[in-house]
């Protein structure tokens, strides 16, 4: 993959099945470009919400699921952090890959449920091996391009 590759721009991605670090925090980078580390204890304080039903799609290894992803929503996790005014959240993988969403987006959540930020499924932790900190998008069936597997960083656009 070229250093020039948008992570955000639609792409194929292939299976990557070891944690591309031993670190499970990510950085936070907020609209005036300040960051902040975090864990997941931080996540583990923020209000949980539970999204049933929802299918892992791995490149190359088809569909696994139903699962019951739980954590903190996107949309409260941005706004715990952010007190300025904000239209996107960029979510990165700490192996490369990224998804946008747009503010508007999750403030009308699919009727599939919102866009969280999983810690447990099926009611137990997530393993630094399935993603530890792992973005869900429960309206996603079809393909894997809007999940995004051990979340690296979030960076928030004004």
């Amino acid at each position: 993959m070229s250093n020039n590759h948008d992570p955000l721009q639609p792409h194929s991605h292939e299976p990557n099945p070891e944690p591309p670090s031993a670190d499970p925090s990510f950085e936070l980078v907020l609209p005036d470009g300040r960051t902040q580390t975090i864990t997941v204890s931080d996540l583990e304080k923020l209000p949980e919400t539970a999204a049933a039903n929802c299918c892992i799609v791995s490149t190359g290894h088809g569909t696994s699921g139903p699962f019951t992803f739980s954590g903190v929503t996107l949309r409260e996790f941005v706004q715990t952090y952010v007190r300025d005014a904000w239209s996107q959240a960029e979510v990165i993988s700490a192996d490369g890959f990224g998804n946008r969403v747009f503010a508007a987006e999750l403030a009308q959540p699919n009727t599939a449920g919102p866009i969280i930020l999983a810690t447990r499924v099926d009611g137990r932790p997530l393993t630094r091996q399935e993603g530890l900190v792992r973005m869900i998008v429960p309206s996603e069936r079809d393909d894997a391009l809007r999940q995004v597997k051990w979340v690296g960083r979030i960076r928030v656009r004004p």
